[in-house]
């Protein structure tokens, strides 16, 4: 089952992102681009909640068949 986590990206000083989630307690991830820093959020945050037995999959909704995702273009 799929479950919608809401993350918090910020580029820091050294140029790396970090996200962090308030959905999933503990969720830090870092990466030198945004999709590298998106990959290793969905790693650790399956982890996290198989580590915590679900409990934190029953609180996040589920996927829907729309939604709505901010595009940054450069111009």
């Amino acid at each position: 089952m799929e479950r919608v986590i809401q993350l918090r990206i910020e580029k820091l000083p050294e140029g790396v992102y970090l996200a962090t989630s308030d959905d999933v307690q503990g969720l830090v991830a870092q990466g030198r681009t945004i999709q590298e820093t998106l990959e290793i959020s969905r790693d650790v945050a399956k982890k996290l909640i198989e580590v915590q037995a679900g409990s934190v999959a029953d609180r996040l909704p589920e996927t829907r068949q729309s939604f709505e995702y901010p595009l940054i273009v450069a111009v």
